[in-house]
């Protein structure tokens, strides 16, 4: 491979078997609007060159920098940043990077699969119009937006199937914890909850982005790259009509009526429904995963409140224990303050019949002491210290 910025044809499903090494010098993909993918070898500079956006649009994308998810409109381009997809997008080709990343690699084959669906419908349309019927059903959506529907799919695929593993590990462990507490189950929960706030701030943050750009007209009508390309050169009123038809796609829940009629609707700077509709879409998809994890705190919070509520009635089984050993040690120090006074070597007048007054020394103390222990405890129970 060249260092000129020369392109070599990659097969995505060989992605996997990339060598390590060779992913610091091919750290990006180029899909044109055939789909086919190929495999960059060029600086930064040439990739500001070759989009045309600064170097603060650039460090966006760099993976050793942190930075939001983020979704930007540029004269002649979208910078993409959604967690491990980082990619440009211009009106005619799609620039990815990190391609050989194993979260990356579903992404290259889908836009492989996806973005030479629109040549094959224009083909179609510029043999003599033929088959019209089924070309409508394809997706005649700009190419921008193919590509920026493919990402949105893939992120919201990707965190919604890190929360189904989250809540796969989350609920038994919650389950287990409330059954027996331990030190195990404790630090299991924890990991899980930490897991999870993680995640939740990813979700947050992605449908963040997306729910601003929803509103505003103004930055949904930047990403339109085509329409900014095709206001400098003639359109035929059909071909704009099929080019701006809405995305047909599994994740996008658009019905084929509501894309024939976006069809026949006047093309001019202010109209975004098109992409407010796959918007939309994706914003309810990553809505409905933000929802299972606030669920999942719900139930965190509620597993919580429960074992709170355990370890209270355990401290109170011990107060209660506490007051009870108390007591008796108190009546105990009675009985024992009598032995002790006596015990004392003093003379007294009842010394010579110590037999009897022995009897009636121990039988009082102690009555006394059994006394004052069951009035303690029967003050206590009434002032609802102890359980009845």
């Amino acid at each position: 491979m060249a260092r000129d910025g020369s392109v070599v044809p990659a097969d995505p499903g060989a992605m996997a078997v990339v060598k390590k090494k060779t992913q610091s010098a091919r750290s990006w993909i180029l899909f044109d609007t055939t789909g086919q993918g190929s495999l960059l070898d060029v600086d930064k500079y040439a990739i500001m060159h070759r989009v045309q956006i600064h170097a603060r649009d650039l460090r966006i994308l760099d993976p050793l920098l942190s930075y939001p998810s983020t979704i930007l409109g540029r004269e002649k381009a979208i910078v993409l940043n959604l967690e491990h997809i980082k990619a440009i997008i211009t009106a005619e080709e799609v620039l990815l990077r990190d391609p050989t990343d194993e979260n990356v690699i579903p992404v290259v084959e889908e836009l492989h699969r996806r973005l030479p669906r629109l040549s094959a419908g224009l083909q179609q349309h510029d043999l003599g119009g033929q088959n019209d019927a089924e070309a409508a059903d394809e997706d005649e959506s700009p190419f921008e937006f193919r590509a920026l529907e493919v990402a949105l799919e893939a992120i919201c695929s990707f965190l919604g199937a890190r929360t189904t593993e989250l809540e796969m590990a989350a609920y038994p462990a919650l389950d287990e914890l409330t059954s027996k507490i331990s030190s195990r189950n404790l630090d299991r929960v924890r990991k899980l909850k930490s897991a999870m706030t993680r995640l939740t701030a990813r979700v947050q943050k992605v449908r963040d982005e997306i729910e601003q750009l929803l509103d505003d007209d103004d930055d949904m009508a930047d990403l339109y790259l085509s329409r900014k390309v095709g206001s400098s050169s003639p359109v035929s009123g059909s071909g704009a009509a099929n080019w701006f038809a809405a995305s047909p796609t599994i994740g996008s829940k658009i019905s084929r009526a509501s894309r024939a009629s976006l069809a026949t609707i006047r093309l001019d700077e202010n109209d975004v429904e098109e992409l407010e509709m796959l918007l939309e879409a994706y914003f309810s998809e990553i809505d409905h995963t933000l929802n299972k994890l606030t669920t999942l705190r719900e139930y965190i919070d509620d597993t919580e409140d429960y074992i709170n509520i355990q370890l209270d009635n355990h401290r109170n089984q011990l107060i209660q224990l506490e007051l009870f050993l108390s007591s008796g040690t108190v009546c105990l120090a009675f009985y024992s303050l009598v032995a002790a006074i006596f015990g004392m070597n003093i003379p007294y007048t009842w010394n010579e019949n110590y037999g009897y007054m022995f009897k009636w020394v121990v039988t009082v103390a102690g009555v006394f002491s059994a006394l004052t222990f069951v009035m303690i405890t029967a003050y206590a129970r009434k002032k609802g210290l102890v359980g009845s």
